[in-house]
């Protein structure tokens, strides 16, 4: 972190390239309102025959495209500071909070739908903040998931993050707590052993991360994404679909695939956000249904995620995918697969339809959500895993008829 490239000056310097005088400065006037920070690892990733078509290079360093707010541009689209009932949460779906423990970030992405806050010093969460969020958390009992972000939680201190995950995980109805975190991308090397070590600690634990192109999964991010792997961890990726990086139905797949290999499920494909500054990585939405159109069927269906918008104003993730219904009447549906073959789903000739009024208590559904009871009896029972039955003792005993006697 602390060698990370911030001017223009050291990125000629160490990649060995010479910018001329006059985009010199179209660059720095970006970098006054948006400023720049790059790992060296990310930075050595770039081509350097062929950096200004690059998509390490296009996701790290600043464009004179990024001053052209455009008029449907926002600076938060997704009304996260609106829909936050205490500072460092924001409360959007029912069952979850999303809560900011870190404003810092390994790197600064050019595509970032939080532009407005990269660089601030000032809105960087202090320890009574998070104690904050910790508390609304506690005192909101249907919060059942919590996903931490950013930034970029592992951006924190291991004992810092091990403090939050501690406090959060005492929450009876807290359910699973996820992070969500660019680092194996950019900064693999945070992906420590004792890091990896202190978060074991706290299962049901949950990590996104997010990579966007095939050429980002390195031998150290591998690295890092298999020692998350095999410690239990779940983890999952966020790809953003952006014009110029990966808009292209190829790389997408190989990128999903590459995942998978790495045990890491894509889990969505963002619509670039309607930040201020993001107009020229925006694609049509269409480009993104025509990427799941080469993914549905070409592909195992575990390598392909969720394409989402994320609705502005802060109406969430709205999925959007191809329509595979060609037709629909009263006994049959008439689909479509991604071949193109046509085909029919006949419809039952009988379905009692059962008209839900939300009186549970009267439904004749076996509504029993809590876990079946697992039962044995006999040598079964000395066999079995979930049951602490050590001996089995006849009725009648008569060693055990003198201790209940002497009891």
């Amino acid at each position: 972190m602390r060698n990370s490239i911030k001017s223009v000056d050291d990125f000629e310097r160490i990649l060995g390239v010479d910018f001329p005088e006059k985009k010199k400065k179209i660059f720095e006037r970006t970098l006054r309102k948006f400023p720049m920070s790059v790992t060296p690892y990310y930075l050595s990733l770039i081509d350097v025959d062929d950096f200004e078509n690059d998509p390490v290079f296009m996701q790290s360093f600043p464009s004179i495209e990024e001053l052209k707010i455009g008029r449907y541009d926002m600076t938060d689209p997704l009304h996260e500071d609106k829909d936050s009932p205490v500072p460092g949460v924001t409360h959007r779906y029912p069952d979850r909070v999303l809560f900011h423990v870190s404003n810092t970030c390994a790197m600064y992405c050019r595509h970032c739908t939080r532009k407005r806050k990269v660089g601030d010093n000032d809105c960087i969460p202090t320890r009574e903040v998070i104690e904050q969020g910790i508390e609304y958390i506690r005192n909101t009992p249907q919060v059942r998931d919590v996903l931490l972000s950013g930034g970029d939680p592992f951006l924190l201190s291991d004992d810092r993050l091990d403090w939050i995950l501690t406090e959060v995980g005492k929450i009876d109805h807290v359910e699973v707590v996820r992070i969500g975190t660019r680092t194996p991308v950019v900064l693999p090397y945070r992906i420590t052993e004792d890091l990896v070590e202190m978060l074991k600690k706290h299962h049901p634990l949950w990590i996104n991360t997010h990579f966007n192109h095939p050429r980002e999964l390195t031998a150290s991010s591998r690295r890092a994404l298999m020692r998350l792997a095999d410690a239990g961890i779940p983890l999952g990726n966020q790809s953003v679909l952006l014009a110029g990086v990966n808009d292209c139905q190829r790389l997408i797949k190989t990128l999903n695939q590459k995942l998978v290999k790495n045990r890491v499920r894509p889990y969505y494909l963002y619509q670039c956000d309607m930040s201020e500054g993001l107009s020229h990585f925006r694609t049509p939405i269409g480009k993104g249904i025509e990427i799941l159109e080469s993914l549905r069927g070409h592909t195992s269906g575990f390598s392909v995620p969720t394409y989402v918008v994320d609705a502005p104003g802060g109406g969430g993730k709205i999925p959007v995918m191809p329509n595979y219904i060609v037709s629909w009447g009263p006994n049959k549906v008439v689909l479509r697969n991604f071949e193109g073959v046509i085909t029919t789903y006949n419809e039952p000739k009988t379905y009692d339809s059962k008209y839900c009024d939300r009186e549970c208590s009267k439904c004749n559904l076996q509504l029993k959500e809590d876990d079946a009871e697992e039962n044995a009896v006999g040598i079964e029972k000395l066999l079995s895993d979930w049951d602490d039955t050590t001996s089995l003792t006849p009725r009648g005993n008569e060693r055990v008829g003198r201790r209940d006697d002497a009891a």
